[in-house]
């Protein structure tokens, strides 16, 4: 009799994985029919806790039920296919505004000229993918901050930016592991080159704002990096060290990001986009960025 593939199921929590979320998950997967098998605790040295579950392969639909159910018990929860392999991880690709940082640069960028709300409308519409030309967003919205002196850069840079949680452990460990680090990002080359020397990012690609007599002109030289162009950068980087995408862990928060993420042997979705969290491996909205660490042990 062919054995069926199994998904591995891990909760992760910043408290301890109570007892209550291991019964409710078990009495969803009976009433579904879906066996349920081995679970084990996580042991390691990460400041989070987690449970690890197998069970069989998982329709879209149970992902989310399941998903809701570690929510009520303040866990979150990741999918790890049969096929993924830790150790084989050689590529972390990541997004920039509102995943490695806190915070969408270009809103903060027209905030010092009165203008965010107009362009966080047109950010947010895009990133849930109601506006699906990332281009024409950007452009629409670079637009809006023709005439913002560039000293406004280095101040949403020193004042208002900051990595997530967990994104300096990551990193770091990302690169102990001899991992190449891509920042990949539809947001300005001001930042990307920035972090790249505050994080140590193997690579950094993202877009490139027009600037003369020390004013934004409210244009984009060059091509604009989109979702497409995310992926292409992540395979590109992969083709680069003789790996494949599976062997590439993507992160991302916005619909822009889907293209990259699909495909990847890990896909991590962080306080993301519903219609991203659906899609990916694992979504945190509890944990830190660290958290991927665990799912590598």
């Amino acid at each position: 009799m062919t054995k069926l593939e199994t998904t591995t199921l891990v909760a992760i929590s910043k408290e301890s994985i109570p007892r209550a979320l291991d019964s409710a998950l078990k009495d969803f997967s009976s009433k579904q029919g879906i066996e349920f098998n081995s679970k084990q605790s996580g042991l390691s040295s990460s400041p989070y806790f987690s449970e690890r579950w197998f069970v069989q392969t998982l329709n879209e639909g149970d992902r989310t039920t399941l998903r809701n159910i570690a929510a009520e018990h303040d866990a979150d929860l990741a999918f790890l296919s049969p096929s993924f392999n830790p150790e084989a991880i050689r590529v972390l690709a990541m997004d920039m505004d509102s995943t490695l940082i806190n915070i969408e640069c270009i809103d903060e960028i027209a905030d010092f000229a009165g203008r965010k709300a107009d362009v966080a409308k047109i950010t947010e519409a895009t990133m849930r993918g109601e506006i699906k030309d990332f281009k024409e967003s950007l452009r629409r919205r670079v637009a809006l901050l023709e005439g913002i002196s560039v000293d406004v850069l280095e101040s949403v840079y020193q004042e208002r930016l900051r990595p997530n949680p967990g994104a300096t452990q990551l990193l770091a460990a990302a690169h102990q592991r001899g991992l190449h680090t891509l920042l990949v990002s539809g947001g300005f080359t001001f930042f990307t080159d920035k972090l790249r020397e505050q994080l140590g990012f193997t690579q950094t690609q993202s877009n490139t704002l027009e600037i003369i007599d020390n004013k934004l002109t409210g244009k984009v030289l060059g091509n604009i990096v989109d979702g497409a162009a995310k992926a292409t950068y992540l395979e590109q980087a992969c083709a680069s060290l003789g790996v494949s995408k599976v062997q590439a862990i993507a992160m991302g928060d916005g619909a822009n990001d889907l293209l990259m993420m699909h495909g990847a042997g890990l896909s991590v979705a962080y306080q993301a986009k519903p219609v991203v969290k659906e899609k990916a491996d694992a979504a945190f909205d509890r944990v830190g960025l660290d958290a991927t660490l665990l799912l590598l042990d």
